[in-house]
């Protein structure tokens, strides 16, 4: 993807908002309460704390920021894994972001899973990528890491950045 795309999609896309898959919100909540855990939690092992800066100041550029329940009960399910005191941390962060004004604050949207499982490609994507594809289409910018995941997204129209593609630019 060239940066002339990237900045077109940020321009559409800034008063719409963005959808962000879970390792990527996973990777804020971890980097918020500490960026030496990012690289040591081997579900976000792959980014460094500059990418948590980059993803920071990335998610500012837009008006909203949108997640699902589904994308909310995977970054759980995984927040529990780490240890604590951080674990209770990240948790109070989640909190935070979805139910106050603060720099990023999340908006929850639901997909009815009897909808989520008639999307195209539910056998092999599940759940949550087929809710993602569902609430985005026509409506939202995709950030995520798995480029599975956003191949798939763009065979339907759905405008999608790998975030692999912003740590390049």
């Amino acid at each position: 993807m060239t940066d002339d795309k990237i900045d077109s999609l940020i321009n559409s896309y800034k008063p719409k908002g963005i959808l962000v898959d879970t390792n990527i919100l996973l990777l804020l909540l971890v980097g918020s309460v500490n960026r030496q855990r990012i690289s040591k939690f081997n579900r976000t092992e792959q980014f460094t704390p500059e990418d948590y800066d980059l993803l920071v100041d990335f998610l500012g550029s837009f008006s909203q920021i949108f997640t699902t329940p589904n994308i909310l009960t995977e970054v759980n399910s995984l927040t529990s894994k780490i240890q604590e005191p951080e674990r209770s941390q990240c948790f109070a962060k989640l909190a935070e972001v979805l139910s106050t004004e603060t720099l990023i604050k999340l908006d929850e949207h639901y997909i009815m899973s009897s909808i989520a499982t008639r999307v195209n490609g539910f056998n092999r994507f599940g759940l949550t990528d087929c809710g993602i594809l569902e609430l985005a289409h026509n409506r939202y910018l995709v950030l995520t890491d798995d480029l599975k995941l956003a191949v798939h997204l763009q065979s339907f129209d759905v405008d999608t950045i790998n975030f692999n593609h912003l740590r390049n630019l």
